[in-house]
């Protein structure tokens, strides 16, 4: 999850980003995040938002991180991005075998074409998820399956 995504849910009511902040709380999606991109979310959040309403954010991206999948970072893939954050999400959905969540789907355009993983917008996951989520599924387990063979490791953190 993209922290543009993370910000976005947390801080505008209604809309693609809002809803899957609010299935990521109720447990309705499996959300990977590494320790670096944990540290991303806490970073931008405190910095973007005034003192006030970063201390009435602070549990609640608490609750979001406490729900999440931690994954370690076994392989890192330094693509450089226009956004160095961007690569803290590559990495994580690369080491998870998840797809990428984002609004800046461009800036991810050479992860999805050197890596093949796949990015897809919040409304695109919103959309995807109502109708069954199966394809959402399909490619996560796609995905582990191209990156165990490009890694040849085989230890995954659920």
């Amino acid at each position: 999850m993209d922290t543009n995504v993370v910000f976005e849910g947390l801080t505008k009511q209604g809309g693609a980003a809002g809803l899957i902040i609010d299935a990521w709380l109720a447990g309705f999606i499996e959300v990977y995040v590494s320790n670096a991109l944990a540290y991303e979310y806490e970073d931008v959040l405190s910095r973007k938002l005034s003192e006030v309403r970063w201390s009435q954010l602070q549990s609640v991206l608490g609750s979001l991180l406490n729900a999440a999948h931690f994954t370690p970072i076994y392989f890192s893939w330094r693509l450089t991005s226009p956004d160095p954050g961007d690569d803290l999400v590559i990495d994580c959905a690369m080491n998870a075998g998840a797809i990428v969540v984002t609004s800046n789907v461009r800036d991810f355009r050479s992860a999805t074409e050197s890596l093949g993983i796949r990015v897809v917008t919040p409304i695109q996951f919103v959309v995807e998820l109502t109708s069954g989520g199966t394809q959402i599924l399909q490619q996560s387990q796609q995905g582990v399956a191209k990156r165990l063979k490009v890694c040849k490791k085989g230890r995954r953190n659920s």
